[in-house]
């Protein structure tokens, strides 16, 4: 006979694994976060899952959490402009299209890109990661044509 693990085995393991105490809060969003696969999410857009799901969590907490996963490399913050970021819960290298008129932000894998030079590095520094987000906007009809 088999046993289903409980509801919040993944997210919990997934914390803990990431050095984390798993608050309930903490567990709630990371419930929300990482158990349906990868996702694009704003602080404000988890903010309203949680509280369409009951969960009382402030959107200063949302933010800190988010911030916290970051840093523990479970999320990865794309910074759209100075009022816009997102995180991504696909951790793994690759580049990002993203839509201005419907904030719509897409994975590009890795592979489909080619970077055919990287400028030397200023003294004393290395890379550390190369982020590419190709901005997009729709055609009108008139242009599409």
């Amino acid at each position: 006979m088999t046993t289903n693990p409980r509801p919040y085995t993944h997210a919990l393991n997934r914390l803990k694994e990431a050095g984390l105490r798993p608050t309930r809060q903490r567990l709630a969003l990371a419930r929300l976060l990482f158990d349906n696969g990868h996702r694009h999410i704003t602080a404000e857009q988890l903010h309203s899952e949680a509280m369409s799901q009951n969960i009382k969590v402030s959107l200063a907490t949302v933010y800190n959490t988010l911030h916290q996963f970051t840093e523990a490399a479970l999320l990865n913050e794309i910074v759209i402009d100075s009022g816009r970021s997102y995180f991504d819960t696909n951790t793994a290298p690759h580049y990002h299209f993203y839509c201005e008129e419907d904030g719509m932000l897409s994975d590009i894998p890795a592979e489909a890109v080619q970077l055919a030079r990287v400028p030397n590095m200023p003294r004393g520094t290395e890379l550390a990661s190369v982020d590419l987000v190709f901005r997009l906007r729709r055609q009108s009809a008139r242009s599409a044509a």
